[in-house]
């Protein structure tokens, strides 16, 4: 008996990523505004999108770029696409 199918994991890493882009997204909706840094909501949202955008950020900066526009939700959304892409191509394969 197969616990789990190819289509629920398939499903559920792209629920998964889905919920990464939406909340990167949302991060950069914030950085528009001046929310409350004390709200849980906006904790919740800067603590899950840190850990993934930080490398990526230290990167660019390493890279040379010293810019004021942050494209580092752009590239931690375009990379997080195609890693998830792969990892569907590699459970597909199974």
């Amino acid at each position: 008996m197969v616990l789990f199918s190819t289509m629920n994991i398939i499903g559920a890493l792209n629920y998964l990523d889905r919920i990464i882009n939406i909340l990167i997204l949302a991060r950069v909706v914030l950085s528009w505004t001046n929310p409350n840094p004390y709200s849980s909501i906006v904790r919740f949202i800067y603590g899950v999108t840190e850990p993934i955008l930080a490398p990526i950020r230290n990167l660019i900066y390493r890279l040379g770029y010293n810019g004021m526009i942050d494209f580092s939700p752009i590239l931690a959304i375009f990379l997080i696409n195609i890693l998830f892409d792969i990892i569907i191509r590699m459970v597909i394969a199974l």
